[in-house]
């Protein structure tokens, strides 16, 4: 049985937004572009960070989108959507999938998903092709579930998003 609860509403007057906001981007996290098709066919996409792996069996993933934001309908009632993974070279691509336009894919380079035909971002670290399987509204976003249908990989540093800015990984191993 899924168990909710009511945040207090004396906890949620007594934190301050931005200073929430502050503490919680100092956790560095990967960046997405996800990828539908709205109702019309139309491809819309939008720029994440919200990402993260819930299960590897059966294979799970999850990201979060607030609801006020124009694609949510898209997302909302799609049944595949694509998340790709942005390499380090990719602040562009992030940059144009987070702005204000109309043609989001404008300029960029890109093909097929085997199954839903969706954008793969080229040279991305990774991508996920998914199954919209569940949506969870919590707060003022919604919170998908995607069952991994494909995916692949590159050995490409992540872009990485950290204290408001983006950021590039300094990889190192522990002896």
């Amino acid at each position: 049985m899924l168990m909710t609860a009511e945040p207090s509403k004396t906890v949620s007057q007594a934190i301050n937004q931005r200073d929430l906001r502050t503490a919680l981007g100092q956790f560095a996290t990967g960046v997405t572009t996800i990828v539908t098709r709205d109702a019309t066919g139309a491809l819309t996409g939008l720029t994440a960070n919200s990402f993260t792996s819930v299960s590897l069996d059966p294979p799970l993933v999850l990201w979060s989108l607030r609801r006020a934001a124009r694609s949510y309908e898209a997302f909302r009632n799609c049944g595949y959507f694509v998340i790709n993974v942005l390499a380090e070279h990719q602040v562009s691509v992030a940059q144009q999938f987070s702005a204000r336009t109309e043609d989001r894919f404008s300029g960029i380079s890109w093909t097929p998903s085997p199954v839903s035909k969706l954008p793969i971002i080229d040279s991305v670290a990774a991508w996920f092709e998914c199954k919209n399987l569940n949506v969870y509204e919590a707060g003022d976003h919604t919170i998908f579930v995607g069952e991994v249908c494909r995916f692949a990989h590159e050995e490409r540093a992540p872009l990485l998003f950290h204290a408001g800015a983006y950021a590039q990984s300094d990889r190192f191993r522990l002896s």
